[in-house]
């Protein structure tokens, strides 16, 4: 075989195969390397990792991605949470190039598309004292309550 990434997969020699599950992790682990990633999978993923995390368990490496593999290609779909102010087009290319370097080095096959689906946007915590409305501060919650008396500004 010549030529592509692939070709030492296949050879006179003997075929190596590699799982779903190998592709899988190394795309979600070359995901996570970009900066601007806080998290990957869908909410339920997302709160099931936090559930194992308690008793103790790992966190899935593949958590918010799937794959599908053949011979010599693979297709990869990710979900997966941004950081505040990061913008999102350029996330998605970035996380884009990095998995299909990653998936293309590491395991020689020709990555046909990358699917990135943004399920949500992760908003930095803001230390709050006790009995104040949900982050805001004193002033921006009597501003709010102001205007929730007021009535709806739209109908």
């Amino acid at each position: 075989m010549e030529g592509g990434p692939a070709g030492s997969l296949v050879t006179d020699k003997g075929t190596t195969t590699i799982e779903d599950v190998v592709v899988a992790k190394i795309a979600g682990l070359a995901a996570r390397e970009v900066s601007g990633v806080y998290d990957m999978g869908g909410g339920t993923a997302r709160a099931l990792s936090t559930m194992r995390g308690i008793v103790g368990g790992d966190k899935s490496l593949s958590q918010g991605v799937s794959v599908e593999v053949g011979q010599r290609q693979a297709a990869v779909d990710l979900d997966l949470v941004a950081e505040y102010g990061i913008a999102i087009p350029e996330l998605a290319g970035a996380v884009r190039r990095n998995v299909i370097n990653a998936i293309e080095r590491m395991c020689g096959l020709e990555v046909t598309e990358v699917n990135i689906r943004v399920d949500d946007v992760h908003l930095p915590m803001r230390d709050t004292p006790a009995g104040e409305e949900s982050g805001m501060g004193t002033a921006e919650g009597e501003r709010s309550r102001g205007k929730a008396e007021q009535g709806p500004r739209v109908q």
